[in-house]
């Protein structure tokens, strides 16, 4: 740990039933870091997540973000975390500007101040010139942009991105990159989900893996592939497969 770490969880544990689910995971993430959380279905990444972004409580342990206990100050936690979710929060039928503002008074913003800030993120994402159509008509990787520009409302200090770039083309996949890199610009810090090694490999300042509730290793891509091989010809697909025994994608 150190004076730079944003995020901070410490010993977290969740079951469900018999079901073991989270089992003992620590790591810290450092101010406008961009760490990647890897794992085959079921590793514990979700639950995870869900504890971190206080929608489940730990069974035990307790993480800090910005300095805010999730435990005792969950509200403060709140205040300063976005989230992307794998799956769309949208309302197809509104316009991404309207979606945007919708969000952006849930998260307390006044009616003036979530038309600008829907309005920057709309730039940020490039769909300045959509802002007005229907969500409805737009392809599955502009809906995941806009996506990303409601999780951006309330100017939120860390980012939790749930496999944002699943299943959408290459011109969204690399604007969603240019975005999360201008962002850290601005010292916001992520966290990062994802199935597609190579994203990971070039994407993410550190990377944990995660496997059986539990992180089995957690260093640079760089560090990951040269404990497997040569890292001109290791992948993190390498590393993966080595480590736990199995694809990412089972």
């Amino acid at each position: 740990m150190s004076a730079d770490d944003f995020l901070i969880v410490n010993d977290l544990h969740k079951s469900f039933n018999s079901l073991k689910a989270v089992n003992g995971v620590s790591f810290s993430i450092r101010k406008s870091e961009i760490f990647g959380l890897l794992g085959p279905n079921g590793a514990g990444k979700t639950t995870t997540i869900r504890m971190m972004s206080t929608i489940l409580t730990p069974d035990h342990g307790d993480f800090t973000i910005g300095g805010f206990s999730g435990r005792t100050r969950p509200g403060e936690v709140r205040k300063i975390i976005g989230i992307c979710p794998q799956e769309l929060a949208l309302y197809e039928e509104m316009s991404p500007l309207d979606n945007l503002v919708f969000f952006g008074r849930m998260v307390g913003l006044n009616g003036r101040e979530a038309k600008l800030q829907a309005a920057a993120n709309l730039d940020l994402v490039g769909l300045s010139d959509r802002a007005k159509s229907k969500v409805e008509k737009f392809s599955g990787g502009m809906k995941r942009r806009v996506n990303l520009a409601i999780a951006l409302m309330g100017h939120p200090q860390l980012i939790f991105l749930d496999e944002p770039t699943v299943g959408i083309d290459p011109q969204s996949r690399n604007n969603i990159h240019e975005t999360i890199r201008e962002l850290r610009k601005q010292s916001i810090t992520f966290l990062y989900t994802t199935h597609y090694m190579e994203e990971a490999n070039q994407l993410c300042d550190r990377v944990a893996i995660m496997d059986g509730g539990q992180i089995i290793a957690m260093d640079t891509p760089l560090n990951l592939r040269k404990q497997v091989g040569p890292p001109d010809t290791v992948t993190l697909e390498d590393v993966f497969l080595k480590l736990t025994g199995h694809s990412l994608r089972d």
